[in-house]
């Protein structure tokens, strides 16, 4: 089982008490992938919460210890309003639906994404990976090397 299968069933199981296997059925978990990718990936992402002040809350997800919170206003704060009102949109959702999911789901997902502590080499493989999985396209596919 790769880091993807494993992310996806983790995160699905603690947010939604699903199984893995609803992984390509969770589109904010996948809207959470996008983001992280359309920000530069993690670097990007992590870049972004340090310029916003929230660098120890981000650093605390990459870590191997406890990951801090982060509330519907810092991410709100960090990624603007025009990002979450963009995924409210695409998915039908309430906007205070979208930033609590959200604000909930970004910690796990970069805790997962880091395994090791540390921002992987190849976390552009992890990212493109991971939206393969989620879009049904890569469930079964080998991990990349």
């Amino acid at each position: 089982m790769g880091l993807l299968d494993q992310l996806a069933g983790s995160l699905l199981s603690g947010a939604t008490g699903g199984t893995q296997q609803q992984a390509g059925q969770n589109p904010l978990l996948q809207e959470a992938m996008n983001l992280i990718q359309q920000n530069g990936g993690l670097p990007g992402l992590l870049s972004k919460f340090q310029q916003s002040g929230l660098g120890a809350h981000a650093e605390s997800w990459v870590s191997s210890g406890a990951n801090l919170p982060i509330t519907a206003d810092q991410l709100h704060q960090v990624l603007g309003s025009d990002a979450v009102a963009g995924i409210a949109s695409k998915l039908g959702l309430d906007h205070a639906q979208v930033s609590g999911g959200l604000a909930q789901l970004l910690p796990q997902l970069v805790n997962q994404l880091t395994p090791n502590g540390s921002v992987p080499a190849n976390h552009a493989d992890l990212l493109s990976e991971g939206l393969s999985l989620l879009a049904g396209r890569g469930a079964g596919a080998a991990p990349a090397a």
